[in-house]
């Protein structure tokens, strides 16, 4: 089984971030194609002659990997060990196996929790500000990677966990054992604007497989407390999954095209609107920015491509491939550039010529939101 998706850099709800793809997940295994025997004739020269014999484990292996795909040349295509592979795949799925607390680090260095309310974590007793110092066998450093310790405290839903803790001021250790359960990872805020209620605002943050459904009730609450017109804030938003973010992109159309894509050596695939989507009459405008790429350009391009909603902001960032994303045998993944996607009617963009505003901001921070305040004269302007 393989994802498309497309994810520039992906920032995750434990602010760890991974390089961004456009692709399909697959557990497929393979035959190799070549013998490489000149890689296999210097691996086997280094390990027989080295002074220092090289640590034992997937170092070696990782280090050719990251060469090859450096010597590939493509900033798209990329590696990742099995931890931040397992994140990356988390967040775009919208959940995971967990404790629900987040995980941050105090003025000292140290790694702290902090508990979601009614969580397994809260459930457990583990308090704000806890000291994290193990999970099972993992012992927690300051310098530990976040993305090793995230991976240790995730695991399938029903299993448990240790926690090790300090608890401040007497450095208490507590130990939980504590059973994992299904933590939701929203990809999808909204609020109604404090200048201007009669606006709605949907913050998409990154296009997950929860996102398109997300974006309904999103936009059903925000009616339901007076909104009659809504923006959808993709600014910052890297990407995600690329059906997801055609499947958003349908849900503001009432027909036609969405993308095109092409694979190397295959025909030209089409994807079509098939019937009105639900919010397919919602006033909308989009928010865009530098980076505002790969998934969020293909429901901004597709919606301003079929002249539904004008874009306010700056240029998008401009990315326009496909990566399939492949599970190796050790978790780990491999993410290589496969194809190529556009939206009719619009130019085809690239890194640095990204999708054009409608309206063109030359200010972007400030208070009020410049974005919002041009929001507002679309849809509340008198004439």
């Amino acid at each position: 089984m393989f994802k498309r998706s497309l994810l520039f850099t992906l920032i995750s709800a434990l602010t760890v971030t991974a390089s961004f793809f456009a692709g399909y997940f697959t557990h497929a295994r393979f035959t190799p194609s070549q013998p490489l025997p000149v890689l296999h004739q210097a691996y086997d020269i280094l390990l027989k002659n080295a002074y220092q014999v090289p640590e034992p484990g997937s170092k070696l292996e990782y280090g050719m990997i990251r060469g090859m795909l450096q010597a590939y040349g493509d900033p798209f295509s990329s590696f990742s060990e099995p931890p931040q592979a397992e994140l990356t795949s988390n967040t775009l799925q919208g959940s995971f196996g967990g404790i629900g607390a987040t995980i941050e680090k105090d003025p000292q260095g140290f790694y702290v929790l902090f508990p979601i309310k009614d969580s397994p974590a809260a459930k457990a007793g583990i308090l704000d500000g806890d000291r994290l110092i193990q999970v099972d066998q993992l012992a927690i450093l300051s310098e530990t990677p976040i993305e090793d310790i995230l991976a240790a405290v995730r695991g399938p839903v029903g299993t448990r966990v240790k926690i090790v803790v300090l608890r401040l001021p007497d450095e208490t250790e507590y130990t939980f054992e504590i059973k994992r359960e299904e933590i939701a990872l929203p990809s999808v805020t909204w609020r109604l604007d404090l200048s201007e209620p009669r606006l709605g605002l949907i913050k998409v943050n990154v296009i997950a497989s929860s996102t398109p459904d997300e974006i309904i009730t999103a936009a059903a609450e925000l009616s339901e407390l007076g909104a009659t017109a809504f923006v959808l804030d993709l600014r910052d938003n890297f990407g995600g999954l690329l059906d997801s973010g055609i499947d958003v992109a349908r849900l503001f159309l009432k027909e036609g095209l969405v993308i095109q894509q092409q694979y190397r050596d295959k025909p030209v695939e089409s994807f079509r609107v098939t019937k009105a989507g639900e919010l397919a009459d919602l006033p909308i405008v989009i928010l865009i920015n530098q980076n505002t790429a790969s998934a969020a350009e293909i429901v901004a391009g597709a919606l301003q491509g079929q002249k539904r909603a004008q874009l306010i902001g700056t240029p998008t960032y401009g990315k326009n491939t496909i990566q399939l994303v492949f599970e190796l045998q050790d978790k780990s993944s491999l993410s290589v550039t496969a194809a190529q996607w556009w939206v009719p009617n619009l130019e085809i963009i690239k890194p640095g010529q990204g999708l054009q505003p409608d309206i063109l901001l030359t200010e972007t921070s400030g208070n009020p939101d410049p974005a919002l305040q041009a929001a507002i004269q679309v849809f509340f302007s008198k004439p």
